[in-house]
């Protein structure tokens, strides 16, 4: 239902375009990993797989399983939350393990947090929490990175910007670009890992930042 909602109201707010490298959706049973830029950049990429028909198990801030109805939907669904800097954080790797073992697609952002930068411009992924390479090198599951591109121009700023830029949104719906990369395998060692990674997810944000005229920045800043 989450990814359905996402795939119907992303688009009242943007105009979607979804590409992938293989031609494909993501394999079932991948870890797919996404840039996160913003608060509204989930919605985003929810609605691009649904669009490749994909509905995956989301690891998100456990802090959203408080909202009144969206906890009620992220527990019946089966998304996990990441409850951060709390012994109970391994239990989001346990049910992540859980779900490859099932044969679903688990989402996850593995740069953690939002950006601390101001404005709607695009900048590549930052470094990545060792969880990403605890979760794949356990389940051995090939890793599919997707980079989007477009988000910032709907949640960005300060709280008085983003409500702006989100009353304002359907009004001129920015382009929104979602690129699904080549699915990565890691390897064993955690650095050279997690540098593949984030190497493959940075392509796929150049991808979509660029199909959108974007400017790319060299850092995060």
């Amino acid at each position: 239902m989450l990814s359905h909602l996402a795939g119907i109201v992303v688009p009242v707010f943007g105009r979607l375009e979804v590409t992938t490298e293989t031609g494909a959706a993501p394999p079932a049973g991948s870890i797919i990993i996404a840039n996160h830029t913003s608060l509204s950049d989930p919605a985003i990429v929810l609605a691009a797989l649904h669009r490749l028909g994909t509905e995956p198990v989301v690891l998100a801030a456990a802090g959203l399983w408080r909202v009144p109805v969206l906890g009620r939907v992220l527990t019946w669904e089966g998304h996990i939350p990441v409850h951060r800097h709390d012994r109970r954080a391994a239990q989001a790797l346990q049910d992540a393990r859980a779900a490859l073992a099932a044969g679903r697609s688990v989402l996850l952002c593995p740069e953690g947090g939002l950006p601390h930068r101001k404005g709607p411009h695009e900048a590549p992924p930052r470094s990545f929490h060792p969880g990403l390479f605890r979760l794949a090198h356990s389940a051995g599951a090939p890793v599919v990175p997707i980079g989007q591109a477009g988000a910032r121009a709907l949640a960005s700023g300060g709280h008085v910007a983003q409500v702006v830029r989100l009353l304002t949104a359907p009004l001129h719906r920015p382009r929104l670009y979602v690129h699904v990369g080549a699915p990565l395998h890691l390897g064993n060692e955690q650095a050279q890992a997690l540098a593949v990674a984030r190497s493959g997810l940075t392509r796929a944000w150049c991808t979509a930042a660029r199909r959108l005229g974007k400017p790319l920045r060299r850092d995060g800043s």
